[in-house]
């Protein structure tokens, strides 16, 4: 999954992927040649055990080469936690806890540059939650919200025209970043007058 998001000068790219035991992920960044610019964030769970990140796995693994190729590509690096503490936890004795779970922030970055993993409000995942801090400068952002009531007519109306929107997006187009920030204007300005 690629979220983006921008103000007036840039967009910017958060990126979550998740990897399965084929490396599925990895191979299609590689393969693709997947050209982003300005990505501030690479979370996901990579499924890649490496002593470079887990000091209890005593082991390279070849596919972590790879996913320092991919975020060199993208400019950023591997992030350390704040406080180290494995991000899968195993439910049986014969296995190991384990760091599976990465992220990757904008190389050189003075707002934020490490991670905080939460083992303790994990509840009944073998995952624990991650979280990065992101400064924001202190400016004043115009907001507005609007609700409408569950299963109204006009939350119908609304869900609606969105779809009716969305299907109308020539997605073929995107092939830069400029394209891709004229698609989610065109969605902004979309959602705004439905």
């Amino acid at each position: 999954m690629c979220i983006s998001f921008f103000n007036q000068d840039f967009i910017f790219f958060l990126i979550n992927i998740y990897s399965d035991a084929s490396q599925s992920a990895l191979k299609y960044f590689k393969d693709t040649k997947v050209n982003l610019s300005n990505v501030l964030i690479m979370t996901g769970d990579f499924n890649i055990r490496d002593s470079l990140w887990d000091p209890a796995f005593p082991h390279h693994s070849s596919h972590s080469n790879t996913l320092f190729e991919i975020a060199d590509s993208f400019q950023i690096d591997l992030s350390r936690p704040v406080i180290f503490s494995p991000t899968r936890f195993t439910d049986n004795t014969r296995d190991l806890n384990s760091v599976l779970d990465l992220i990757f922030l904008c190389s050189n970055s003075q707002e934020f540059d490490n991670h905080h993993i939460y083992p303790n409000w994990r509840l009944t995942s073998d995952y624990a939650p991650i979280s990065v801090d992101i400064s924001i400068i202190d400016k004043q952002l115009q907001t507005k919200k609007c609700s409408l009531i569950k299963n109204s007519d006009k939350e119908c109306s609304f869900i609606k025209g969105i779809i009716s929107s969305l299907k109308n997006i020539n997605i073929h187009s995107i092939s830069s970043v400029e394209n891709l920030e004229l698609v989610v204007q065109k969605i902004t300005f979309n959602i705004d007058n439905i």
